[in-house]
């Protein structure tokens, strides 16, 4: 039963770290479905988060701290837009430079307005959002296997976590059942066609980037809100980079985007969990090899060894109706 316990912790502790990269890839995967490559997830997700420790301290309610979390990552993403879309910009070095101003600007004003080394203050119990218990746990719980992955993977988690699961189908519904969704991938993959139809190539692309940091809003208040209890300077630590890797992995395709970051968040659990043990016959394995795995994965995908991972025929080129 040690070890059954042992991986009851390990799953649980998979879906808490997953669900950032839920949102954020979910969000990569509307905007390149579009053809707008977006770099600046990592900064998106970090100034949401930024946005909502705030506002949640200050509130001592998350949904607002959620609010502003959206509303914040919505910007970058329009400030994206505008750069990429509008003046066609070169996507990469506007993601990028997004990411070094996310980076910065949340250090500088957190140090500015709270002084406590460009981190927010403990926000409140009543400021985050809490666990919810699921009907029936107290019942479930002596049940053997299922009662344990009942109460402690599946209950217990918050509302934000749930959202997550339930985006996927949603984003899947939204691809690949709506009209929207369809003129979407069609901007991504021939928009001359669709310019061609009388839909602008331009508010397509600035609607997906929209839905893109609208879900990034997400990620960072999960971070900021739920996960923790204040902003701490970088508190993102790649996982925009992460959510990316998982993107390529699962080839634009949004189950496959859950799965994928399942792995991921699994691995980064599992290195959480080996810091310090020893293997038997082996010894202590350096919790960095855990870590790195994510990208040895994405570097197979991406040398066709799992199958070649095809973005977006327009993904990362501007449009215009001069060329």
């Amino acid at each position: 039963m040690e070890t059954f316990d042992m991986l009851i912790s390990i799953l649980g502790s998979t879906v808490r770290l997953t669900i950032p990269l839920f949102f954020t890839a979910l969000a990569g995967l509307f905007s390149e479905r579009a053809g707008v490559f977006d770099i600046g997830l990592e900064g998106k997700m970090l100034a949401a988060a930024f946005a909502s420790a705030c506002v949640a301290y200050l509130t001592g309610n998350p949904w607002a701290g959620l609010a502003a979390g959206i509303g914040t990552a919505i910007f970058f993403s329009l400030v994206h837009g505008f750069a990429v879309i509008t003046n066609r910009g070169n996507q990469i070095v506007s993601g990028v430079a997004l990411n070094f101003v996310a980076a910065g600007l949340t250090v500088v004003l957190g140090q500015a307005w709270f002084g406590q080394g460009g981190r927010t203050p403990q926000i409140p119990g009543e400021g985050r959002f809490s666990p919810i218990i699921l009907p029936g746990v107290d019942m479930m719980r002596e049940v053997p296997f299922i009662g344990p992955l009942y109460a402690n993977v599946i209950s217990g988690n918050n509302i934000l976590t749930y959202l997550a699961f339930l985006a996927v189908p949603i984003s899947w519904w939204v691809l690949y059942r709506t009209r929207f969704g369809l003129r979407l991938r069609a901007v991504g993959e021939n928009p001359g066609a669709v310019d061609t139809a009388g839909i602008s190539v331009a508010w397509m692309r600035f609607r997906a980037v929209i839905v893109a940091g609208f879900l990034c809003g997400f990620a960072g208040a999960y971070l900021a809100v739920a996960q923790s209890a204040a902003f701490i300077a970088n508190m993102s630590a790649g996982k925009g980079y992460i959510a990316l890797a998982a993107l390529i992995f699962a080839k634009w395709k949004p189950v496959p985007v859950m799965f994928a970051c399942l792995l991921f968040g699994f691995l980064d659990a599992i290195a959480n969990f080996m810091q310090g043990k020893t293997i038997p016959g082996i010894g202590e394995v350096p919790v960095q090899i855990f870590q790195a795995l994510p990208y040895i994965l994405t570097c197979i995908l991406l040398a066709g060894f799992i199958g070649v991972a095809k973005p977006p025929k327009a993904g990362g080129v501007a449009y215009s109706k001069e060329r």
